[in-house]
């Protein structure tokens, strides 16, 4: 009989590394009182989409077979490196993201990059398009990505929406200057993951939902062109600096196909006023509905 040594549990890496994030470089407010440098749970909980409930439940061992998808979701949260997203996988008796799967995980150079880029609005995509990662820039340009499920955090959901009553990604009213050429972008994009990702299951269950409920999708799919996504210019009809036209432009990491999406105005002009002014408000204040 084996049993597994004590603070090498999967209960006990979870509480290991979220103890050693601070809430400064989970991209959350910075309160002066707190008795631990680390995240709460219920912080972690918010990060990663699942219940307080549930992460006291993983970190006491009540719960010791997470799903994959929150595993990948508690490795983004946790900000883990390659080596500790598959330990934490294993731990959880999963197989590690292998070739064929989307990896949801930011390469520590990556986030260096990022960190660089903290005066600006920046987010970071996966291959099908599901939100991985942002700044303060980011939900204070766009709003709060927090306000929608795990599940709606994803462009291609928001811009092809399926049904009614689904909380939108974007917050406020956000104009292309060629809107058919950026769904044309992303849904050939999409295309050209799943030749990339022959074998992900979360983007096989989005093409095959937006194919199914949304006819301005369903038509571009069955063009079967394959490209990829490339600058474009947005005006975001902000409620607090009004119209504020940005640049947006997709850099792509060649192994990951991770996104990285960054808004900028042209120097010294009024939209880089008005974006800059954004930042220094801030997101308004969470609401889920």
């Amino acid at each position: 009989m084996t049993t597994t040594p004590h603070g090498a549990g999967l209960g006990a890496a979870i509480r290991t590394w979220r103890n050693r994030l601070t809430p400064s470089a989970a991209g959350l407010p910075v309160v002066r009182k707190r008795r631990a440098a680390g995240l709460r749970r219920e912080e972690l909980a918010d990060l990663a989409g699942v219940s307080v409930d549930y992460v006291v439940r993983l970190e006491q061992g009540r719960a010791t077979t997470p799903s994959a998808s929150v595993v990948a979701s508690l490795a983004r949260a946790l900000q883990l490196s390659t080596a500790e997203r598959d330990h934490l996988y294993r731990l959880a008796r999963i197989v590690p993201p292998t070739d064929g799967t989307i990896r949801d995980h930011l390469p520590s150079g990556m986030r260096r990059v990022l960190a660089r880029l903290a005066d600006v609005p920046v987010a970071v995509f996966a291959a099908d398009w599901q939100l991985v990662w942002w700044n303060q820039g980011w939900a204070a340009l766009l709003g709060d990505p927090l306000a929608s499920p795990p599940r709606m955090r994803n462009f291609a959901r928001d811009r092809f929406p399926v049904g009614t009553g689904q909380t939108p990604l974007v917050r406020w009213p956000v104009t292309d200057t060629d809107p058919g050429t950026t769904d044309a972008a992303l849904v050939s994009d999409l295309r050209r993951a799943t030749g990339r990702f022959p074998r992900d299951s979360r983007l096989a269950a989005l093409v095959r939902d937006l194919d199914a409920g949304n006819e301005r999708f369903a038509q571009l799919w069955a063009t079967g062109k394959v490209t990829a996504n490339r600058e474009i210019r947005k005006t975001v009809d902000h409620p607090s600096v009004g119209p504020v036209t940005v640049d947006c432009d997709v850099l792509t990491d060649g192994d990951t196909e991770l996104k990285i999406v960054i808004m900028t105005a042209a120097p010294g002009s009024e939209d880089e006023t008005k974006l800059q002014l954004t930042t220094v408000i801030g997101p308004p204040a969470r609401t889920h509905g």
